[in-house]
């Protein structure tokens, strides 16, 4: 079998036996790389400390990866353009951080029978946060909601 050593380097091409002696003499461990390449490939190395340093790698990894959350906002068709400028102002702060925007706009009663001023509604808040998002989903009347989802820009 090939042989590395530690730090990588080719020791050559060895028996199973006089692989072994040298991981014991060094009091490391026998790691088979590659079985299936002729001849197989086996690298020394200390294992617990090799199985220790990629569970912490990907630890970190995954700790510093960002992973976006779908952040809602209910409005109402009755709302006030202030508002919708507060609610805009809060979409905006959700988009810059990253995350996606699901903006619902909850009908009552008669309110159901003029959806189309509850899509104005929706469009008039699109607009307030155009600058740090695009519409992913136009907006959609779906029973008593109509949703519209937005994702930040790059």
């Amino acid at each position: 079998m090939r042989l590395l050593d530690e730090n990588g380097k080719q020791v050559g091409v060895v028996s199973f036996n006089e692989a072994l002696d040298k991981a014991s003499e060094k009091d490391l461990d026998l790691v088979l790389l590659n079985p299936n390449s002729n001849p197989p490939v086996c690298k020394l190395l200390d294992y617990g400390k090799y199985k220790f340093d990629t569970i912490k790698r990907e630890r970190e990894l995954k700790r510093n990866q960002n992973i976006p959350e779908l952040k809602a906002i209910w409005l109402s068709m009755t709302i006030d353009k202030h508002d919708l400028e507060t609610k805009a102002k809060h979409g905006n702060k959700f988009l810059q951080d990253g995350d996606k925007l699901k903006v619902v706009l909850k009908m009552k009663g008669r309110q159901r029978a003029f959806s189309q001023i509850g899509l104005k509604v929706m469009q008039d808040f699109f607009s307030l946060v155009e600058s740090n998002g695009t519409m992913d989903k136009q907006p959609v009347i779906m029973g008593k909601n109509i949703t519209m989802i937005i994702t930040p820009k790059k």
